[in-house]
């Protein structure tokens, strides 16, 4: 019976990053999964990142996550979505080979210090005489001990997969669910409920044909994810393009009846923002067509992911439903598409830190708190981790904000807003999303990783010397003083005023680069590209960035207006009925944070800066 400081229960996209996070801490970690087999399984889609995703992934990255460096070797497609629009909202993301991906987390985990990787199923997670959690007991009878326990279940709570009229447990498509384990949550008191997801076919690429269907390239040079990275060398590959068709909406039409949501045996609540096909068709009845995007799912695996015809029709139903689609009409099923129900726990049951408020020492990440998405689960992890081991070490948590990252974001909409559908991430939650992009997530982030001692040396180093190259080119271009006459002689159309511009000045113009500039500042040559890209940003959104970041130093001073933890808002006068029980099921921790609760008023702000003062 060995005691390890921390010990993460799951090793799927939260748990990898939560345990991994944790032993970069210093802690003395163990992490638990079923099958060793599984882990780094990309459960769903062969991809990470993508609109909103790709800035979590980035940010997993600026605090060392392994994510990001585990796509960079398994990437086999790169493109940045949204690359028309601003850099607020565009998003990279990658086609993965499935079993690259696997192996390079795996192999990330193993190089990782003071981690030890175990199989076993957790059946019961054991508090001391406090009250507090000391460990868990797995199924084969083995104790472990642990100053933090990390919860990272996935879908596995109760899990049920639907197809069809078929229904059986199960945590995934070949894994079992875990029904002891929630079954002890739910005594411990944990406020528990349903959720939904599904998954599509998946298709046997040799029986496809590919002519005439519409080719989806990636970019070329391709981009990576991790700031570490600086080039893909994993071959790289086209994806196709097919439709939906009015036959195979009737098909789906007359077949509503037989899956399990609309014939009432689901009760989870269902992804919104990724509906399956049955759920398209008769939402958006008045589309003639739904765009399917065929992904291979490795270099060398015949398998497609049709993504965009997420079904639990029955078995028979779904083979002539995909050859009713161009380039289907001979296709075989692999593997059929499925709905699973599972169980969640509100996340209004925990703290900004995503601790259990219930049970001191308790931490949980991922889907258990009713989030959906790789990205999103690894986001929480590596939070969950750091604040786990801190926990374990006697050390305050890191509460990341609204204000450092869509992380932060991610956090303060689960433990103040909850959900009522699976939570997905996208730029538009995000009021400062133009500070807040992907491509400066490691200046925004990598130093306050440094600080809590979950950054190594060599992103410290990498990142240092970024910024750096950024301060120097800074000061050159603002030393910069060119009339409207020289800027004339070199291209450059100012309004012939008299007025000195600036480096910053001339970048700012419409459609200008530096490559424009550096004639005039010839020091700036051979910049390094990441830092180009800095440069050109902060240029032409200068007006607005500043604007952002006046506004976000007022939040971050409400920010620091917190509530006594044990304020009894029972006992204050001026609130409603409605807003009491609001305020200590979810506990905000800060004034800023109180603001954001449904149903909050000016009268009852002013009730709570008064206590908030007081404590400060």
């Amino acid at each position: 019976m060995k005691r390890f400081d921390v010990i993460v229960i799951g090793a799927g996209h939260a748990g990898c990053e939560a345990a991994a996070a944790a032993a970069r801490v210093g802690a003395d970690t163990l992490l638990l999964t079923q099958r060793l087999d599984r882990i780094g399984t990309l459960s769903c889609n062969p991809a990470i990142g993508g609109l909103g995703r790709g800035h979590l992934v980035r940010e997993v990255d600026a605090l060392d996550g392994i994510m990001a460096r585990a796509i960079d070797r398994a990437g086999i497609q790169f493109r940045v979505l949204n690359r028309s629009a601003g850099p607020a909202v565009q998003g990279p993301r990658a086609q993965a080979d499935r079993r690259l991906y696997a192996r390079a987390v795996q192999a990330l985990l193993a190089e990782q210090d003071k981690l030890t990787v175990e199989e076993a199923t957790v059946e019961d997670i054991e508090q001391d005489d406090a009250g507090r959690v000391s460990g868990v007991l797995t199924g084969d009878g083995r104790r472990w001990m642990a100053g933090a326990v990390v919860l990272t279940t996935g879908t596995f709570l109760r899990g049920v997969i639907h197809l069809g009229e078929e229904r059986w447990p199960a945590g995934r498509m070949g894994d079992a669910s875990s029904t002891r384990l929630a079954e002890r949550l739910a005594a411990a008191g944990l406020p528990m409920a349903r959720l939904k997801t599904g998954t599509p076919p998946r298709l046997d690429g040799r029986t496809i044909d590919w002519a005439g269907l519409e080719i989806q390239p990636g970019d070329d040079p391709p981009v990576p994810m991790s700031f570490l990275t600086t080039a893909i060398t994993t071959p790289q590959v086209d994806c196709r393009l097919t439709y939906t068709n009015a036959a195979a909406h009737d098909l789906v039409r007359a077949h509503l009846g037989r899956t399990a949501m609309y014939a009432g045996r689901i009760d989870g609540t269902g992804v919104r923002y990724c509906p399956s096909i049955e759920d398209k068709v008769v939402r958006f009845a008045d589309r003639a067509r739904h765009q399917i995007f065929l992904e291979p799912e490795g270099l060398g695996d015949p398998t497609i992911y049709p993504n965009g015809i997420s079904t639990s029709l029955p078995r028979d139903v779904q083979v002539d439903l995909v050859r009713l689609l161009p380039g289907l009409e001979r296709v075989e099923v692999l593997q059929p598409g499925y709905a699973i129900e599972y169980d969640y726990v509100d996340p209004r049951s925990l703290s900004a830190g995503l601790a259990c408020r219930r049970i001191a020492g308790l931490f949980r990440a991922g889907q258990i708190n009713g989030t959906t998405g790789y990205e999103e689960a690894a986001g929480q992890g590596v939070v969950a981790g750091i604040n786990a081991a801190r926990f374990a070490g006697g050390q305050p948590p890191w509460l990341p904000s609204r204000t450092d990252g869509l992380i932060g974001v991610m956090l303060d909409d689960l433990t103040v807003q909850g959900v009522t559908e699976p939570y997905r991430m996208f730029t538009s939650r995000a009021e400062y999303r133009l500070s807040l992009r992907a491509d400066n997530a490691d200046l925004r982030l990598t130093p306050t990783g440094v600080g809590l001692g979950v950054v190594g040396a060599e992103r410290a180093r990498t990142t240092a010397t970024k910024r750096e190259c950024l301060e120097a080119a800074r000061a050159v271009l603002a030393s910069l003083a060119v009339s409207p006459q020289e800027a004339a002689r070199h291209g450059i159309a100012v309004k012939s005023d008299g007025r000195m511009r600036s480096g910053h000045d001339l970048l700012a113009l419409p459609g200008m680069t530096l490559a424009r500039v550096v004639p005039l500042v010839p020091e700036l040559d051979d910049l390094r590209a990441d830092v180009t890209e800095q440069l050109e940003i902060e240029a032409r959104y200068a007006v607005y960035l500043r604007r952002q970041a006046a506004e976000v130093s007022a939040i971050k001073r409400e920010e620091q207006l917190t509530l006594p933890v044990g304020l009894d808002y029972g006992a204050l006068g001026g609130l409603s009925r409605e807003l009491r029980d609001r305020l200590e099921r979810t506990r905000p921790a800060s004034l800023a944070a109180a603001a954001r609760l449904p149903g909050m008023t000016p009268a009852a702000m002013t009730v709570l800066y008064r206590y908030a003062t007081r404590a400060a």
